[in-house]
């Protein structure tokens, strides 16, 4: 009897080592599978190219000075709405007055000179005419004809030196009063004063330039000139929507592109330097950027000019759409929009399934066939043993 109940303890021992070494692997060492899924829903995709801009009003002008003198008046102040015509600046007319005035005494003198030698005129024409009758009734010699001939033609010539003199003289009365009227500057467009850079009392002189006085735009409708680089810039189109927000402002303002300029924007400032007077090509690696236009308005006036914005313009857009992350898609190769996608069923297996995407950036697609909201995408599986679960430090 003893001798039986030292091979059952053995027995029973070894088995019980046994259960617990498989409880030890099944809860330390067994590898188990981690599905990870993101549920699919709707929601809003936008494709777009970002850039800055400038504000500035569409329609301006810079108003200068024609006129040389001392400012007496400035009628305008920066934030003045002026309509067309309206008195903007008055220089001192002294100088344009006194030259209109000479002009006018030297006409006055160059038509009494011709009132006199067309009396002259007349008076060798008569004298020329009696010779001649002489001459024909043989009664004057015929050098006393010549004489009044002569004397006749010297004065029609002096009355037509006269008339040119005259023409001259009128010629310079009407510079010189359109000078005097260039003392007065009126508004040429009505809108808003902008910028003023003239002072009361300050002198111009207008001999070689125009001196710039002060900028009237018209303030209802603005244009956003945006920088867009040569990476992106065959991406916009003119007519594409475009919108854009303030600095501090989430409003968003929207137009549509009107014009791409052809020539980079920093054309003009590489022209201007070191590179136009040697002739060499800009520095390698410089970002290009070109000009984009497009209008908004600005009924409000809540846009001011030299106002930064940053601006989207928007190759494709859809609105409350179904959404699935792009990093989760595979794509199908030969197929354009195509791709295959995992995902989680009920039961806890994975379906594999033909996806086809529209508009997509580089986090999203919009979803056109192959799934639904609600559906859980798999993103990832990895596998881990059971006991890294449990212990983490």
């Amino acid at each position: 009897m003893t001798h039986w109940v030292v091979p059952r303890r053995r027995i029973l021992i070894f088995i019980v080592v046994i259960l617990i070494g498989a409880a030890l692997w099944w809860t330390l060492f067994r590898t188990r599978k981690i599905v990870q899924a993101v549920p699919i829903g709707r929601g809003d995709i936008e494709l777009s190219v970002t850039a800055l801009g400038v504000i500035q009003p569409r329609t301006y002008v810079d108003v200068g000075a024609q006129a040389s003198g001392e400012i007496r008046r400035i009628a305008v102040e920066p934030g003045s709405v002026v309509q067309p015509g309206a008195l903007l600046v008055e220089i001192d007319p002294a100088v344009q007055q006194a030259k209109v005035d000479a002009d006018r005494a030297a006409l006055d003198s160059l038509r009494a000179q011709l009132a006199a030698q067309e009396a002259n005129r007349d008076l060798a024409q008569v004298q020329y005419t009696r010779q001649r009758r002489l001459a024909a009734l043989k009664s004057t010699r015929q050098e006393d004809v010549d004489t009044k001939r002569a004397a006749w033609r010297m004065a029609v010539a002096r009355v037509a030196d006269l008339h040119a003199q005259i023409e001259g003289a009128s010629s310079t009365l009407q510079g010189d009063a359109a000078q005097l009227g260039y003392t007065h500057i009126y508004a040429p467009m009505g809108g808003t004063v902008v910028t003023l850079d003239a002072r009361q009392g300050q002198t111009l002189n207008a001999t070689y330039q125009t001196p710039k006085l002060l900028r009237i735009a018209d303030l209802s409708t603005m244009t956003v000139w945006t920088q867009v680089s040569e990476a992106d810039v065959r991406r916009v189109k003119p007519g594409m929507p475009v919108y854009f927000t303030t600095l501090g402002d989430e409003r968003r303002w929207t137009g549509r592109v009107r014009q791409i300029l052809p020539a980079p924007a920093n054309a003009s400032e590489a022209d201007s330097g070191e590179n136009a007077k040697t002739g060499s090509a800009p520095a390698a690696g410089k970002v290009v950027l070109y000009t984009v236009l497009f209008d908004v308005g600005n009924a409000d006036g809540a846009l001011m000019p030299q106002m930064s914005a940053q601006v989207f313009f928007v190759e494709a857009a859809a609105h409350d759409v179904v959404l699935a992350p792009l990093t989760a898609l595979q794509a199908v190769a030969g197929k354009p929009n195509q791709y295959t996608a995992r995902v989680q069923t009920s039961d806890g297996e994975i379906d594999t399934r033909e996806v086809r995407i529209g508009v997509h950036d580089r986090l999203q697609a919009q979803v056109l066939s192959g799934l639904a909201p609600g559906d859980k995408l798999v993103t990832g599986i990895r596998y881990e043993r059971a006991a890294a679960g449990r212990f983490r430090w």
